[in-house]
């Protein structure tokens, strides 16, 4: 037997296996002998857990050399056609918003400029109305001669009012702003809070660092699921499958945690204050199976149904 068909035997598959199949062994094999899931005062069970995963690790290592590279690239290839297309359809909708804003600014400017223009256009006034004087208020003139008094007054006078012929004249176009080069902002990842993903197949999906709070998660299939610093805050997760599900920092206040399968499930400094595992699976018998190395469980209730202080 050659160290390729030894690499198989560990996994447990037959030669020439698929790297899918070798990355699901490997899954199921790591979770049965990591070392953190075996009783530290079993020193002899420990020290086989910790050679087994490393023959488990080497087995891994060896085989994921020797796949074929042209899978792996097409694989790539395929993902980043999609990432592509993706940003495409994103980016339509924004450039048609910015082409429409600038047609409407565009039009705006337009039209003050041509009411500025015929404002400036129109011609002073010839026949400014006369004002009411009395004899109180300017003595020794009278309504009956102000007509000739205004004209002998501004016919000779060259700095009349309305001399200055200057003042009348249309202003220059302003000059033409350069045009701003359109920069598109870069895609976020969608809020996802308040969601309807009620017995949906989420297996191994990634959703690390979305905001999925008070979203309906119930009967989901959350199975070997990345969900590191995931926002679930009052989330209703009510019958769903966390199996070796990745919660590490997760915010879980107030979730819904009743009859959800946490078998083998890392909650490792996830908060999880409030939250309700009321009959939860956690492992088998008195063996807790969930990691919750500094978990924050101030509030919770537990699946006996008593409440952590």
């Amino acid at each position: 037997m050659n160290d390729l068909d030894q690499y198989y035997k560990v996994l447990g598959l037959l030669p020439g296996a698929s790297s899918e199949e070798i990355t699901e062994a490997y899954k199921d094999l790591a979770f049965i002998w990591h070392p953190d899931r075996i009783p530290k005062d079993n020193t002899r069970l420990h020290h086989k857990a910790e050679e087994k995963i490393k023959e488990i690790n080497l087995a891994r290592e060896k085989l994921r050399s020797i796949q074929p590279r042209g899978q792996n690239q097409n694989n790539v290839q395929h993902k980043n056609t999609q990432h592509r297309h993706t940003q495409h359809q994103e980016a339509q909708p924004q450039n048609t918003q910015y082409k429409n804003t600038q047609y409407q600014n565009t039009q705006y400017q337009n039209t003050q400029y041509r009411n500025t223009q015929y404002q400036n256009n129109q011609p002073p006034p010839t026949n400014p109305k006369e004002p009411r004087y009395s004899s109180q208020s300017s003595p020794g003139k009278s309504p009956g001669n102000y007509a000739g008094n205004y004209a002998g007054n501004y016919s000779t006078n060259p700095s009349g009012p309305y001399s200055d012929t200057s003042r009348y004249k249309s202003p220059p176009p302003p000059p033409p702003q350069p045009s701003q080069p359109y920069r598109q902002a870069a895609p976020q990842s969608p809020d996802l809070s308040g969601s309807n993903f009620k017995g949906a197949s989420l297996k191994e999906k990634d959703f690390s660092g979305r905001n999925l709070s008070n979203a309906n998660l119930s009967q989901a299939d959350l199975s070997d699921t990345f969900l590191h610093n995931i926002n679930l805050t009052g989330a209703n997760l009510h019958k769903a499958n966390l199996f070796r599900a990745n919660l590490l920092g997760a915010c879980l206040i107030n979730a819904n945690l009743t009859e959800t399968n946490l078998i083998g499930a890392d909650l490792s400094g996830a908060d999880l204050s409030g939250a309700d595992l009321t009959g939860a699976k956690i492992g088998y018998g008195d063996r807790v199976m969930v990691k919750l190395t500094g978990a924050r469980l101030s509030g919770t209730i537990l699946p006996d149904g008593t409440v952590h202080s």
